[in-house]
């Protein structure tokens, strides 16, 4: 048995470093000493601002106080990603989807996705059969009531941050809670003998020995590939897009923030949407075969209109898309994008560093770093890297637009990954199931059934036209859970506050006479509501004994 690890060295900070600081800070014994080197002179890539519904429980075990967080990264709710653009409907009309945070019902031991193909939905989105949160985010509402406090059931919701704030927030509660934060370069790294990482030599601080080391130093991968030579596996065979350019923007009216993130298809890629409380991210994320930085900046700032300000100019950021072959190499786990990346359609940056410390904490080594935990671990996060490629690629290869290079490319060109291809050979004929998918740990089966559906592809020739599963369905059933659904979703929208409306209360800004005079909420407070002066601004605080935030 070897010793106990008694310190962790993180090398990079930013979103990954300290999200794996706090995490590890929070998870782990006191006794574990966490370091964290960060060059004050390397920026951070810093537009990673949308998430998913993992992260409001992620906030909740780092004890991260929710007015605070919403007031410092000026996040808004997220209630899924509106696709605008991306297929052809079957009147050769482009058409918009929500891909939403809810789970479709069952009709009788059946799934909704079955019923919809069969008999439609009376003019409905797919979504709209299980969800409020398409009806919610065109009425530019978030998921709870002021007047409650509450969650309303059909809203599930994730969260857009500002990353960069983010990090700092991180790195100060960090800081308070115990991390040792050293700012310096890095200049090189030591190897010993058996070519374990022994040291890092710091430029100001000399030769800094580590024991268990996190590189966190993104696309350079400084310690994982470049010191331990581990090899990065390129992507570009599956995912033609390399490049993005980022821009911050007013919101066209301060007064409307949109409660999704949106991405929409461009000539020779897609742009995100993603708005915060006081400014909107985008962004282009495109490919340089079919376009140049200046043809695909000309695109953008076309795409933005007059949401661009005067002599806007994009940040272009080269994408390096694809993974490390192993994430754990000797003593050194890369976490981040030194790990890997897979282009930000669906948001997954951030969950995949929540989910890569999970999993370290699952199988932490001792000193002897015994190749049983590192396989695993290195087995689990090639998993997770394979299901995130999946339903990626998944939006590409169910495209069917012909007015671009690029899009014909995307569908006849790229490789399709042999777990997607089997299965998208097997969706012809029916619906995904459970037990199509080997992991499910964010893209499960009902989200394949949304893109599918969403897209619209069993109408615009995808498929036999008929399901072959031979399933009693009633349609009175069907007709009478639309009609009830039909009314909880319209309570639901007429229940939920607007979303600008909803920030402010939860930030401590909403006057009580805004409020209707009703006395809210204190936010934050992990252990119960707290009342608030009726004279000052009113905060609303969705309670730990009801469906709320947390």
């Amino acid at each position: 048995m070897g010793e106990p690890i008694k310190t962790v060295t993180i090398v990079g900070g930013g979103t990954a470093g300290w999200l794996t600081a706090m995490m590890l800070r929070s998870l782990s014994e006191e006794t574990l000493k966490i370091q964290l080197i960060e060059s004050p002179n390397i920026p951070t890539v810093g537009v990673g601002e949308a998430t998913v519904p993992q992260m409001p429980a992620t906030l909740k075990m780092l004890q991260v106080p929710l007015q605070e967080f919403f007031r410092r990264c000026n996040a808004s709710f997220k209630l899924g990603v509106m696709f605008r653009q991306w297929n052809v409907g079957p009147d050769g009309k482009l058409i918009d989807y929500l891909n939403p945070f809810g789970r479709p019902v069952q009709i009788n031991g059946s799934e909704a996705c079955h019923y919809h193909h069969a008999f439609g939905s009376g003019g409905r989105d797919f979504c709209q059969t299980f969800t409020a949160n398409y009806d919610l985010v065109q009425a530019n509402k978030g998921p709870f009531s002021i007047e409650t406090s509450k969650v309303h059931p059909l809203a599930g919701y994730a969260y857009h941050l500002d990353a960069g704030e983010f990090a700092k927030m991180l790195s100060e509660l960090g800081a308070e809670r115990g991390v040792e934060h050293i700012l310096d370069d890095v200049e090189d790294v030591e190897l010993d003998e058996r070519g374990y990482v022994a040291a890092v030599q710091l430029k100001e601080r000399g030769r800094h020995p580590v024991e268990l080391v996190i590189d966190c130093t993104g696309f350079r991968g400084l310690i994982i590939n470049k010191a331990l030579k581990e090899p990065f596996i390129d992507y570009s065979k599956y995912l033609g897009n390399d490049r993005a350019m980022a821009l911050q923007i007013p919101h066209p009216d301060p007064k409307a923030i949109a409660s999704c993130t949106t991405s929409t298809a461009l000539g020779a890629g897609w742009s995100w949407r993603v708005p915060l409380f006081h400014r909107i991210g985008t962004g282009y994320v495109y490919s340089s075969a079919h376009r140049t930085d200046d043809e695909a900046r000309d695109e953008f700032l076309a795409h933005l209109g007059s949401d661009a300000p005067k002599g806007a100019e994009p940040r272009v950021i080269p994408m390096r898309v694809g993974r490390t072959r192993n994430a754990w190499v000797k003593n050194c786990i890369a976490i981040g994008l030194s790990s890997g990346f897979i282009e930000p359609l669906e948001s997954t940056a951030i969950h995949m560093i929540d989910l890569g410390i999970q999993r370290l904490l699952t199988y932490f080594p001792d000193s002897d770093f015994d190749d049983a935990h590192r396989d695993r671990y290195n087995k689990t996060m090639d998993g997770l890297y394979s299901e995130v490629l999946d339903f990626i690629c998944l939006h590409y290869a169910l495209g069917n637009r012909t007015d671009s290079q690029y899009w014909i490319d995307a569908r006849t060109e790229l490789e399709v990954p042999d777990r997607l291809a089997a299965n998208l050979e097997l969706w012809k004929h029916q619906p995904p199931t459970a037990l199509d998918l080997e992991t499910g740990h964010l893209f499960n089966h009902p989200t394949y059934q949304a893109v599918l559906m969403g897209k619209r592809v069993y109408e615009t020739g995808y498929g036999t036209g008929k399901f072959t599963r031979r399933l009693a369905l009633s349609q009175e059933a069907w007709a009478k859970h639309l009609m009830e659904f039909s009314r909880n979703l319209q309570q639901a929208v007429n229940s939920c506050s607007d979303h600008r409306q909803g920030l402010m209360a939860i930030r401590g800004e909403l006057t009580p006479t805004r409020a209707k005079g009703r006395p809210l909420q204190g936010v934050g407070a992990a252990k119960g509501p707290q009342q608030v002066a009726s004279s000052g601004p009113a905060t609303v605080k969705i309670g730990s004994d009801s469906p709320g935030l947390f």
